[in-house]
């Protein structure tokens, strides 16, 4: 079992930048790849960025170079570093974690801006 806390959501304008945190808990040594996906309202889910154990890292072609994902593996904190951001960058973004027995999300944090 994995927890996943996020936390970092908010409004903003078009053009500032937001930080979103994700600490996992519990069976964490399982963990193979986190990642941060996005909901906008009427859309599919989708894959915003992710990073496996090893560091490497991937992007949905809508943010790159301008979000960066990261983890501090002393706090056990993955990271999303999100700047210039634009109305269509708002959704509720969804922490994820993969394990070899399943996925797990936290519950969402919004993430509003506004042009």
């Amino acid at each position: 079992q994995v927890q996943l806390v996020e936390s970092g959501g908010g409004l903003v304008q078009a053009g500032g930048s937001l930080r979103l945190s994700c600490a996992p808990s519990g069976s964490i040594f399982s963990i193979y790849f986190m990642g941060w996906y996005r909901q906008a309202p009427g859309k599919q889910r989708e894959l915003v960025a992710g990073i496996t154990t090893g560091g490497s890292t991937n992007y949905a072609d809508s943010v790159k170079g301008r979000f960066t994902i990261s983890r501090d593996n002393a706090k056990n904190t993955v990271y999303l570093q999100m700047n210039s951001l634009k109305p269509e960058d708002t959704a509720v973004y969804y922490c994820n974690a993969r394990l070899t027995v399943g996925d797990y999300w936290g519950k969402g944090t919004l993430v509003t801006v506004s042009s």
